[in-house]
């Protein structure tokens, strides 16, 4: 019994109740083939058979009818728990600042678990880090490195993850080594001094071209522009992910090695508060490598998921 899950029951009593894997797995949304593998691990953790199966229907065997109506109880009272501990961890407003990036998901992950409210500052990553440590904010989602972790007392887990890939001119997409192309670095280290520590890092380890600059042009009309000039492919920023590029220019993916940037979920190290630490769980909880581990790919020194 140490490995039943509950998701596995909610999907037990789904297939019980439609009696149909593919209906089960459509209001489940999930994939068919994983619900009947979840409800094999189930009948192995649980050492009795649920369901007779062939090829054209479902039913519950003795052990399956007998069972369902405790796991719908049980159900129905981890739910009722897990509203009780939202009432208590939503009481207090739990503050998360962003640079520029969010989970799509965010509301979902986090709803019934506490009252979340985004901070409507977006700052760099090293201020919303700062802002964490000195209490200004409960969480933060930034890049930030173990030296930074240090400093401000404060404990990550990875979020997100970017790869990051190269903007050029002409009609050429193939892929671009990370040596061939240029990185902008911008002369305003407040406002770039995360992606300017990056960005070095970057050029040191694969060779690619720095290339300094004095207008915030790390993203935006002004970076298609340094685009435009340079006779490399440029390195997009983790700002410019999403921005449509211009007709004029391409994108190139940047392999040897492929390059990512982390967003990590930071908070005080001491924090002890249930909401806090509830929507760290809920907001990380499920989230793989998301290729980091792949023997490609680069982060920089530093970077607690490396």
């Amino acid at each position: 019994m140490t490995g039943v899950e509950l998701r596995q029951l909610r999907y037990f009593v789904a297939v019980a109740e439609e009696l149909n894997f593919g209906r089960a797995a459509e209001r489940l949304l999930i994939a068919g083939p994983s619900l009947s593998q979840q409800i094999k691990a189930l009948e192995r953790d649980l050492g009795v058979r649920l369901f007779d199966r062939d090829r054209r229907s479902v039913s519950l065997t003795p052990a399956g009818a007998a069972l369902l109506p405790h796991t719908r109880a049980l159900l129905e009272r981890a739910d009722d728990l897990q509203l009780r501990a939202g009432r208590l961890a939503g009481s207090e407003a739990v503050r998360l600042g962003y640079v520029n990036w969010l989970p799509a998901d965010l509301t979902t992950r986090t709803a019934g678990v506490a009252r979340l409210h985004v901070d409507a500052w977006i700052a760099p990553s090293h201020t919303q880090a700062a802002r964490v440590a000195d209490g200004s904010l409960d969480l933060a989602v930034c890049w930030v490195r173990e030296e930074e972790l240090k400093r401000y007392g404060l404990r990550a887990r990875l979020l997100g993850a970017d790869r990051l890939y190269a903007v050029a001119t002409g009609a050429d997409t193939a892929d671009v080594r990370a040596q061939d192309t240029a990185v902008l670095l911008d002369d305003d280290t407040t406002s770039w001094s995360s992606w300017n520590a990056y960005a070095e890092q970057l050029c040191h380890d694969t060779g690619a071209h720095a290339v300094r600059i004095c207008d915030g042009g790390i993203t935006g009309p002004a970076f298609f522009d340094h685009v435009r000039r340079s006779r490399r492919p440029v390195v997009n920023s983790p700002k410019g992910q999403t921005t449509a590029l211009p007709s004029d220019l391409v994108r190139r993916e940047v392999v040897a090695p492929t390059v990512h940037w982390t967003w990590s979920l930071v908070w005080r190290e001491g924090e002890t508060r249930t909401a806090v630490l509830a929507v760290v769980d809920a907001l990380c909880a499920g989230v793989d490598d998301l290729g980091l581990r792949s023997p490609d790919a680069w982060l920089p020194d530093g970077d607690p998921h490396r």
